[in-house]
């Protein structure tokens, strides 16, 4: 597709990692493609649908998304700015030994029987912290193959993952409420705004947000932001300005509630990950 460009990262005979980079341009659902080889998906930037039959998952920084093995999907982008995501692929008799077997589709197939998890804050750090490494090339081949499967590990945990239980209404109505509060992450949506947009009472969406996604709503939220965050560290030198611009109301409340999602402060993040 012209408006996706794949950079690797890594290259082994275990696994590869590819920084894949969408400019989003179509609106509607892309032509049909087809991935050779099962994929896990992490975004980091932006948000999606993808489109498998008359399945629609909105991938966004809370998720890891499946592209399974010779499962044909579609792609649509209803919010503009397009995405970014990090996307693993590790060698099948690898992928066989991690996946658990309540996923698996078929036994002698990697493919999983759910197109995503939500993935919890430690897993989303440990996803920015190998990508920024490995994009700045200050990791060796090895800890760089043992962070990458650890993360597919958390990702697929049952401790450290969560499937979305709910009826086929329920999980659209919850992926119209995600596409708005990814539409912008620094916004201080209220309640009764979100309710609006996704056209039901704000007391409906709380009650199935929370029984769809087992977190609250405004949990959720400050989950994005903060997952956006690990995404921007390289890029600003204010950090009192980032977190403005996530929607913190100050620099303390930006890296204390940082601290408390992934053990470290801003500061001490942007220079474990060598980013500053």
């Amino acid at each position: 597709m012209a408006d996706l460009a794949s950079h690797p990262l890594l290259i082994t005979d275990t696994l590869a990692v590819l920084d894949v980079l969408c400019s989003g341009t179509c609106r509607h659902q892309s032509a049909e493609e087809c991935t050779a080889h099962t994929h896990l998906v992490f975004p980091y930037r932006g948000a999606y649908v993808r489109h498998v039959g008359h399945t629609a998952t909105v991938a966004e920084l809370n998720q890891v998304i499946f592209f399974n093995e010779e499962e044909p999907y579609r792609v649509s982008h209803p919010i503009t700015g397009g995405d970014a995501n990090l996307s693993v692929r590790v060698n099948p008799s690898a992928l066989l030994e991690l996946i658990p077997t309540p996923y698996l589709r078929g036994e002698s197939r990697t493919a999983l029987n759910r197109s995503r998890l939500r993935i919890d804050a430690r897993t989303q750090a440990l996803m920015a912290l190998l990508r920024h490494r490995l994009a700045r090339g200050v990791i060796e081949t090895l800890e760089a193959e043992t962070l990458t499967l650890t993360l597919v590990r958390r990702a697929l945990g049952e401790r450290t993952s969560h499937a979305a239980a709910s009826t086929v209404g329920r999980g659209k109505l919850v992926d119209r409420a995600k596409l708005v509060l990814s539409s912008d992450l620094g916004r201080r949506w209220t309640l009764a705004e979100i309710a609006i947009e996704v056209g039901v009472s704000p007391v409906y969406l709380t009650q199935v947000f929370q029984q769809v996604e087992g977190l609250p709503l405004y949990r959720y939220q400050l989950q994005l932001r903060l997952a956006r965050a690990l995404d921007l560290l390289g890029e600003y030198l204010d950090l009192t300005v980032l977190g403005l611009d996530l929607g913190f109301s100050s620099y303390s409340h930006f890296s204390s509630t940082f601290k408390q999602a992934y053990g470290q402060t801003p500061l001490e993040f942007q220079r474990s990950a060598h980013v500053r």
